[in-house]
């Protein structure tokens, strides 16, 4: 007899009514789980879920990295430590020069050759060792630069060295890691995973971020030299500790593996290279990556400025800009994981990500002329949406379309092209907007265009421009794939 018969049953086998009570609670309970916690069905037959959180840990040390170089020591190095701008961008900047790198670096883990077999494990730790190293540095090399303390008698040209190697050491670390740990994470998880997979590493990676935030800036909120020593310190053995957990146990070792690639040496990264790009549309998508990931970081620096100067926000209010970026940002990895797990194609999920930051844009420019706060906020919030639904489709796109041997080089690929465009977009968009802000007060444009919007507004037009370049470039890779569908499909009926 099944439990429900006992349940709603009668004679001596019924069960009272408060038991009955008690067991539906607990079985409504634990269909919650799967249905409304997120990623919590990302779990395979193979691969439980406390593995893979535990992987995605790698994401969380990428997150504290870049909150602490592009947040955190952007305000301290300005302000407390009185580094001249200039010299901040540039060491902001300087690990974007590792960023094309990637793709060689996941070739060289798909290649790696190795007695007991392992691919990425050694890159994701020798990634993390780097990203150490830059951290312990980092400080020590920050206040020689600033002139402080006891550090005043080294010249100057130290300081400037120390902390560009920090910041390069730092910036190679996260890149390696990140890309050997994706590829990593691909390995472990069958096609039909990808998409929730994605989402958890996005979510882990914006989890980190936020955080990150909230701790160092309550820890650094009396700032001293000897307590930015300890934090900056305090996060290089975090990051290690992370890592470590984080790759413990994750890729079986496989001997076997390299007793085939000493009898068949694998292609050299120039072949390798040529073969992927020729492989099931990877121009048309890398493509769409630079010009999507271009018209949404544009406005990383120019949200918070533009509430100020043109809305007249206060601080306050504009910190809940960057909120609202990242909560619509959570929004649209979380659908994108869902309609994704029900079989959609991810590039028409990077596609429609495009499509909404359009109107998303024109929303913020419009917010100038109605001085409408509401209307900008909306719009800054989906922005964070697409560009969500967008990164989600592409890199599951670029996950699925990956050959077995080349996941690496894949994911590689895609983080050089992302996190390069990315750093170009932030450079750019501060810049145009300078240079147009400064023509409109010389009265170039006229006395019309004469307020403080006209810069922020041409860089949104931009924006737009670069968004409608993506939808045609991501469609015409649709379109591709709908043919070739066709022509499979056909083949296999002729076959019959």
């Amino acid at each position: 007899m099944s439990v429900d018969r006992n349940l709603s049953g009668s004679g001596p086998h019924r069960i009272d009514p408060m038991k009955r009570f008690t067991y539906k609670l607990i079985s409504g309970w634990a269909q919650l789980g799967p249905k409304f916690l997120p990623f919590a069905d990302v779990a395979t037959a193979d691969v439980a879920l406390s593995r893979l959180l535990r992987l995605s840990l790698f994401q969380v040390s990428v997150g504290m990295a870049l909150v602490l170089l592009v947040g955190t020591l952007n305000r301290v190095m300005i302000v407390e430590l009185h580094v001249p701008a200039t010299v901040v961008a540039m060491m902001i900047a300087l690990p974007l020069l590792y960023a094309p790198f990637r793709a060689l670096i996941g070739f060289k883990s798909d290649t790696h050759r190795s007695e007991l077999g392992w691919r990425r494990v050694p890159y994701i730790w020798m990634g993390s060792m780097i990203q150490f190293g830059g951290l312990a540095l980092m400080p020590f090399a920050l206040l020689v630069l600033s002139g402080g303390g006891n550090a005043s008698h080294w010249p100057v040209w130290v300081g400037w060295l120390g902390a560009g190697i920090a910041f390069l050491l730092v910036g190679a670390g996260l890149h390696t890691t990140q890309t050997a740990g994706l590829a990593l994470t691909t390995d472990l998880v069958p096609v039909e995973s990808h998409a929730r997979v994605v989402g958890l590493m996005c979510v882990m990676l914006l989890l980190g971020t936020i955080v990150s935030a909230i701790v160092f800036g309550a820890a650094l909120a009396e700032f001293s030299p000897a307590r930015l020593v300890q934090v900056i310190q305090a996060s290089a053995v975090v990051t290690l500790m992370l890592n470590g957990i984080a790759l413990w146990k994750q890729e079986t070792r496989n001997p076997a593996r390299y007793s085939r690639m000493k009898a068949k040496p694998p292609l050299g990264f120039k072949q390798a290279w040529k073969l992927h790009m020729d492989n099931d549309g990877a121009r048309a998508r890398l493509t769409a990556i630079a010009l999507g990931t271009l018209a949404f970081s544009m406005q990383d620096v120019l949200i918070e400025p533009y509430g100020g100067q043109v809305l007249g926000m206060s601080v306050g209010q504009t910190t809940w800009l960057t909120a609202a970026l990242a909560g619509g940002g959570l929004a649209g990895f979380t659908l994108a994981s869902y309609v994704l797990n029900k079989g959609a194609d991810p590039a028409r999920m990077a596609t429609n990500g495009a499509m909404v930051g359009i109107p998303a844009f024109a929303a913020i420019i419009f917010a100038s002329s109605n001085q409408s706060i509401a209307l900008f906020s909306f719009g800054t919030l989906l922005v964070g949406f697409g560009a969500g639904l967008f990164s989600h489709g592409n890199l599951t796109l670029t996950m699925n379309r990956a050959p077995k041997e080349q996941t690496g080089l894949a994911l590689g690929a895609w983080g050089a092209v992302q996190a390069t465009a990315a750093g170009i977009a932030v450079a750019a968009g501060g810049i145009m907007r300078d240079a147009v802000s400064a023509m409109a007060a010389r009265g170039t444009f006229g006395p019309a265009l004469a307020g403080p919007a006209i810069g922020y507004t041409m860089v949104y037009v931009i924006e737009i421009a670069l968004l409608f370049a993506t939808v045609i470039v991501m469609t015409s890779l649709c379109l591709t794939r709908v043919a070739s569908s066709r022509q499979a499909l056909y083949e296999g009926h002729q076959s019959l």
